[in-house]
């Protein structure tokens, strides 16, 4: 089978919904699927005319044998006259729905909605990139369970990070420095933690949102944390590994997340976990890893950091059960098959 995944912009950012495709792109041709990316442009979610027009010549060239499966960043924004007339069968790959983001305006939060609603109606296929999303597409929605496959995010197999018990304790936190991942309410938690030793290492990427990576940069300034935090952008693989091997505490701030990639990949490594319940998060961290607190409340994210920040014992004991955890999380493999068997029945 060929199959063409469509992508708004460069496949190379450094963000999950990317890294999802790359690893799929990778994955699938073990499984008898001979994928290819094809480049859509670069203003999804929010189109120009001239990006709609680029788009449906691009879909429209697809050639008729080949599956055509088009990222949910450009999917839920096509227009529905414009799936029509491309006239061939289209799934959409969801990791969460546009409308959901955070910081857009009410009015904008629901034409996306809207607009994402009647492009779903169409598609021949829904894959969907966690159980919370599938039922989310159905409730708010209208999409025919049947309609949707689930392939969660691979987690690749990864050392284990033992447990340390000193005094000093390395927070990492993984994600885009943007309005939905929630930096800004880490940093008044972390605020009130003042009387611990900590430091708090971000990579993610600071280009993406760039107002709200200087006004983090200005909050942990005025906090007085400039000495503790450290905000290392977008970082190679490499480096993300040695984050990880050098960390002691895992923790997300995010107020939605459609499945949590960097939650799982905390899990794979046994990394204790502090991460708020929004969206999918809530079912990604299981029970007895960490401590789980209510998005955008940084007075409890405050109170479960210091929980395991003061108490080695804790965090091992918390350790110890993200590491049972993290074995069984799917590996990319699963994902692509679950992606290639759905498209075979589309």
């Amino acid at each position: 089978m060929r199959l063409v995944l469509a992508v708004p912009g460069d496949l190379a950012a450094p963000t999950g919904g990317y890294a999802y495709a790359r690893r799929i792109l990778r994955h699938l041709p073990a499984l008898g699927v001979a994928p290819e990316p094809l480049r859509l442009p670069d203003g999804f979610p929010d189109p120009d005319a001239d990006d709609l027009a680029r788009t449906r010549a691009a879909l429209a060239g697809v050639p008729a044998e080949a599956a055509l499966l088009v990222d949910g960043l450009a999917y839920g924004a096509l227009p529905p006259d414009l799936i029509r007339a491309v006239g061939r069968p289209m799934a959409a790959l969801v990791h969460h729905p546009l409308g959901y983001e955070t910081g857009l305006s009410s009015e904008r939060a629901a034409a996306l909605v809207a607009g994402e609603r009647a492009a779903l109606a169409l598609a021949s296929r829904v894959v969907a990139t966690s159980r919370y999303t599938a039922r989310l597409l159905t409730a708010e929605f209208g999409v025919a369970a049947e309609r949707i496959t689930v392939a969660e995010p691979g987690t690749a197999p990864a050392a284990r990070v033992a447990p340390r018990t000193g005094a000093s304790v390395r927070l990492l936190a993984v994600g885009t420095v943007s309005p939905r991942k929630g930096y800004d309410v880490l940093v008044r938690a972390l605020a009130k933690l003042a009387d611990l030793d900590w430091s708090l290492t971000v990579a993610g990427s600071l280009d993406r949102a760039p107002e709200s990576a200087a006004a983090l940069r200005a909050q942990i300034a005025a906090a007085g944390l400039a000495g503790r935090i450290t905000l290392a952008g977008a970082v190679a693989p490499e480096t993300l590994d040695a984050l990880h091997a050098g960390a002691d505490l895992a923790v997300s701030a995010s107020l939605f997340e459609g499945y949590g990639m960097a939650l799982t990949e905390a899990l794979a490594r046994g990394l204790p976990l502090v991460a708020t319940t929004g969206g999918a998060a809530a079912e990604t961290v299981p029970a007895g890893a960490g401590r789980t607190v209510p998005p955008g409340d940084a007075s409890a994210l405050a109170a479960a950091l210091r929980d395991l920040i003061a108490d080695p014992a804790r965090r091992a004991e918390a350790a110890a059960a993200s590491w049972a955890a993290g074995q069984r999380l799917p590996d990319w493999p699963d994902t692509a098959a679950a992606i290639a068997a759905a498209l075979r029945t589309s």
